[in-house]
């Protein structure tokens, strides 16, 4: 099998970059044939690996793109996941080299989705190609690979309903997490999960002068930025009533087994060009960002904002919220609060609309089962050293709908790093990772059939 990887490792990446040039953004119209193209390339890849049954399945959005192998019904099914939609790259100023013009540099892939989720979405096609050539597939295989994600998965909910026999599986396997370090791998084991909102408020029915009317209306964005401020109190908690109801409080003994996970808090701060962190009183940096609920505004914007000056009042201003989640809240619930009291807090003097977007539950996957060791065992083969497991600060809202809807447990092998500029400027995807996850994965098949007789 490593001979086969080591023989094919430069056909494996020039693919990934063939990919990578196709500039397959959900959330913009304009992408829509760069999107679809992206499906069909990864179909395409998929039959070549062996894989029967490849279709784009329509939805009502984009296709999802499914394939399987299914060599002998009474073994188990592992049912993988990725998507194959990016993130927009604006600002696309910011970008040492073109977005979608995939450049490696220091043995790391510079481009959109190199990382989320193009990288580690292929790196399971590839693994199932050496599988199949060197005839080691150990169980059965499904593909599910959307074009949503970064866009909610609208429709991923709706085909799943309804594609139940199709997907019957005993484990979901998904890459579109990281790990701690090349030298500490882990596993992700819970998931955040989020409420994102937009936010409208209007003043004036018109922009105004500032000189004639200064003083004398509500300049919205003056209003907006104040009622945004006060959705945190001096010690950085939520303003919100009600917003910490629900959420599950870890023991000492369990945030203690957390804080075993080597961290550099200088190294933190140096990698991001800090002075200092920011967060909710009481808690580490670590526990901050993945059992800790949190606010943040993702955008704002209003008024005159082009070359020169324009003396103007604007007569509307918004903003983009999203919330991260933990254990025992919803979306549903926190939506409401947010909803019920930012309304409640705008003057009179303005009107204030909130327009929720998409939403997904936070989610803890067991280090119990099967499907957990037979990962374990993996990483432990290919990296020399057992896996670590984290909560990662990130959301992958279908986690939590696929236990609800088939029933299983999902296993997140992410092998991604911070580094790795997800959702920025410069994303970047090391070949290092890339090619350790086609390493990889295979023993996690190998293991989990092993186990499981």
């Amino acid at each position: 099998m490593n001979q086969y990887i080591a023989d094919n490792k430069d056909r494996f990446i020039n693919e990934l970059l063939d990919m990578l040039r196709i500039p397959s953004v959900s959330a913009d119209p304009k992408f829509k044939q760069d999107v679809i193209r992206t499906a069909e390339f990864v179909a395409e890849k998929l039959r070549q690996a062996g894989a029967d049954n490849v279709a784009l399945c329509e939805t009502a959005g984009y296709p999802i793109v499914y394939g399987d192998k299914i060599i002998d019904p009474s073994l188990p099914t592992v049912l993988v996941y990725g998507h194959y939609d990016v993130q927009p790259a604006d600002p696309y100023e910011l970008w040492h080299s073109p977005p979608f013009e995939p450049v490696i540099k220091d043995g790391k892939i510079y481009a959109r989705g190199a990382c989320d989720d193009k990288g580690q979405m292929y790196m399971h096609v590839k693994a199932f190609e050496v599988m199949m050539e060197n005839n080691i597939l150990p169980c059965n295989v499904k593909f599910m690979i959307e074009g949503e994600e970064e866009v909610g998965s609208e429709n991923l909910a709706t085909f799943v309903k309804g594609n139940k026999e199709k997907l019957s599986a005993d484990v979901i396997l998904i890459s579109d997490t990281g790990m701690l370090g090349n030298d500490t791998p882990s596993i992700t084991t819970g998931l955040r999960g989020m409420s994102y909102l937009e936010v409208e408020v209007t003043g004036p029915n018109r922009d105004l002068h500032s000189g004639l009317y200064g003083g004398a209306v509500a300049n919205p964005i003056n209003i907006l930025c104040q009622m945004i401020a006060s959705l945190h109190d001096e010690h950085n908690h939520i303003t919100i009533p009600g917003f910490y109801d629900n959420v599950q409080e870890l023991s000492q003994e369990e945030r203690a087994e957390m804080a075993r996970a080597p961290f550099d808090l200088e190294k933190y701060k140096k990698a991001l060009d800090l002075s200092d962190v920011h967060g909710e009183e009481g808690y580490s940096t670590m526990e901050r960002n993945s059992i800790r609920p949190t606010l943040d505004v993702n955008g704002i914007w209003g008024g005159y904002t082009g070359e020169g000056a324009k003396t103007v009042i604007p007569s509307k201003a918004f903003a983009k919220i999203s919330m991260r989640l933990v254990p025992n809240q919803t979306s549903a619930e926190i939506t409401e609060k947010f909803q019920k009291h930012f309304v409640s807090i705008a003057p009179k003097s303005v009107k204030v609309v909130v327009k929720p977007h998409h939403g997904g539950e936070p989610v803890v996957t067991p280090t119990d089962s099967i499907a957990y060791q037979a990962a374990s065992r993996a990483y432990e083969e290919t990296f020399g050293v057992k896996p670590v497991p984290v909560r990662s600060g990130g959301s992958i809202p279908i986690v939590a709908m696929f236990k609800s809807e088939l029933g299983l447990d999902s296993v997140l092998m992410g092998f991604g790093l911070d580094s790795d500029a997800i959702h920025s400027p410069n994303e970047n995807f090391g070949v290092f990772n890339f090619m350790k996850g086609i390493e990889t994965i295979p023993l996690f098949y190998r293991y989990y059939a092993e186990m499981n007789k």
